[in-house]
């Protein structure tokens, strides 16, 4: 049997009518760049994700950089974000001209470790990014309270997390701001690069605005430079058209995760993914932890299974941050577990079939 890693075709053929069309209206309205489609999709973002202002960009690494510069994070500021995360969240935070510091992860659930938020606090940080990794949110209560005992600012990077909520409150609606990325592979995702922040504060809505749009405030004015991070009018049809199916696709995600953990609970070789009972997981990534992973996966490639890894180093360990002089000493789990961790595959469309095949074969290559 074949089981690869996700199905973008797959999904495209179910709703192929709606797709079909939304494309079509871009070309006969030649709505490329902003305009209606556009309009239309952050204000359906902002109903569905709960948030009073949404705007839409090109890409989720614009939108993170994009809210800290209007919210006046820079130069001799210094930005907290987890240690094991796309390096987007960290790439972001020296774009502006900020200083990355990096925490550890939390040992089964991924995201920051609260408990170790506050030794890395210094008269210079200036704020917090909490990333909701692999579709589980973090810790929010207590790095609210974190940020608001030192006056920190508080970011959220909901790349991963569409539609997970926290005690009950959605994700994207507890920070200062909130970014998003619809990277074609995530659980709502376009058909090319797509991002997009949101937000309560009216004015910082108006200053993303701009800031996406070349700081314009008509067609030959800027009030300041800006940069030019605009939604295009394709992928906002697109995803204006797969919204309607995403409550759904979520609940098959929730559903096929809970196969995997009940055909696999019991396997000592194998940590499971946990998702405490204040917090609604999606599974944009069911990940696992297992010895020899490099040897099981090439085992279950060969038995038709595409797995993946999210992420194979840690990103203090990266060439990029080597001139932050990290040892594994400071970041003891997210260094364990570079070579631990593996994704399985997981998508809305996958068979219970292929959850059972998957189970099976990893069991027996164990």
């Amino acid at each position: 049997m074949k089981v690869p890693f996700n199905d973008l075709y797959g999904q495209y053929l179910t709703i192929k009518p709606q797709i079909d069309a939304a494309m079509d209206r871009v070309m006969k309205e030649s709505a490329f760049i902003k305009g209606p489609l556009v309009d239309s999709f952050e204000k359906e973002y902002a109903v569905w994700n709960e948030a009073k202002n949404f705007i839409g960009c090109a890409n989720g690494t614009d939108a993170i950089e994009m809210a800290l510069k209007a919210s006046g994070i820079g130069p001799g500021d210094e930005v907290i974000v987890p240690a094991n995360t796309w390096i987007s969240t960290a790439e972001a935070v020296t774009s502006v001209g900020a200083r990355v510091v990096f925490v550890d992860n939390h040992p089964r659930l991924y995201t920051i470790d609260v408990s170790k938020i506050e030794d890395k606090i210094t008269p210079k940080t200036k704020a917090i990014i909490a990333v909701h990794l692999y579709g589980l949110p973090a810790e929010l209560d207590e790095i609210q309270r974190i940020a608001k005992k030192h006056g920190l600012s508080l970011f959220e990077d909901c790349a991963q997390s569409h539609g997970a909520r926290y005690k009950g409150k959605m994700v994207g609606t507890f920070g200062k701001a909130s970014t998003f990325s619809f990277f074609p592979g995530k659980n709502l995702g376009a058909y090319g690069d797509a991002g997009g922040i949101a937000c309560d504060e009216d004015d910082l809505a108006q200053r993303l605005r701009q800031l996406g749009n070349h700081g314009r405030t008509g067609k030959f004015d800027h009030a300041f430079e800006g940069r030019n991070s605009r939604l295009d009018g394709l992928q906002a049809a697109v995803l204006s058209a797969k919204l309607p199916f995403l409550k759904d696709w979520t609940e098959s995600r929730r559903r096929l995760a809970g196969l995997y953990s009940h055909r696999l609970s019991g396997v000592s070789a194998v940590q499971l993914p946990e998702t405490p009972a204040h917090s609604s997981h999606v599974f944009h990534l069911y990940v696992v932890q297992v010895n020899n992973r490099d040897q099981v996966r090439e085992a279950l490639e060969k038995r038709g299974i595409q797995t993946g890894i999210q992420y194979p180093i840690a990103l203090p360990f990266v060439e990029a941050y080597k001139y932050l002089g990290h040892s594994p000493s400071e970041f003891p789990v997210a260094h364990a577990a570079m070579g631990r961790l593996m994704s399985l595959p997981i998508f809305p469309e996958m068979k219970e079939e292929q959850v059972d095949y998957v189970s099976a074969s990893l069991k027996e290559v164990l």
